[in-house]
């Protein structure tokens, strides 16, 4: 079973923030695979299990907010037979990519961001899979904690779901391929258009 978690902070307040653009990603990969995510309580996670890309998919968004997410990653982990190092792929928000950008890696650091913080914490290692979502840098002279807890401009959530399909393609391809073989499309800087 292979387990994507999106991360976020629940509740409505935080809903259409750009801190909670993992569970957006999360809820469109389930809308296209018909999954049904439920509030587990023993997990403190909405949850569901279906097939994507063929394979058994468990999708996971915490409910305990962002910088206790590694409670809910580990309890899913201990319910069920899942291989952290191979079959964990983590969906959140980045500050150093530009709006929209994806970036799919293997493993690696925290780079600030508590959820990813937290699970490595729970997991006692950071070799998980990540896909991060750019959320873009704030304006300067903006608190960066108040920039991801405030909602997309305009102009950014009319392209939000043209974006969160790409994101979900990501999810698909890295399960199907691999994310090692899936790396080198998920992150090719998007196509230029030139004038005809």
């Amino acid at each position: 079973m292979k387990l994507v978690v999106g991360l976020g902070n629940p509740g409505p307040d935080y809903e259409r923030t750009r801190h909670n653009v993992g569970f957006r990603i999360v809820e469109r990969v389930a809308a296209r695979h018909r999954i049904a995510l439920r509030r587990e309580k023993r997990l403190q996670a909405l949850f569901g299990v279906g097939r994507v890309a063929g394979l058994e998919t468990a999708l996971l968004e915490p409910q305990t907010y962002m910088n206790l997410s590694g409670r809910a990653v580990r309890a899913a982990l201990d319910a069920h037979p899942i291989d952290p190092r191979a079959d964990l792929l983590v969906v959140y928000d980045d500050l150093d990519l530009p709006f929209g950008r994806l970036r799919l890696r293997p493993s690696g650091g925290a780079g600030g961001h508590n959820g990813i913080g937290a699970i490595a914490e729970q997991l006692g290692h950071d070799e998980f899979a990540r896909l991060r979502f750019g959320i873009g840098r704030p304006p300067a002279g903006e608190d960066a904690i108040a920039y991801v807890l405030t909602p997309f401009a305009p102009d950014e959530e009319a392209q939000l779901p043209a974006r969160l399909d790409v994101a979900s393609d990501a999810i698909e391809l890295a399960l199907a391929l691999g994310v090692a073989r899936a790396m080198n499309r998920v992150n090719a800087p998007p196509a230029v258009e030139t004038p005809a």
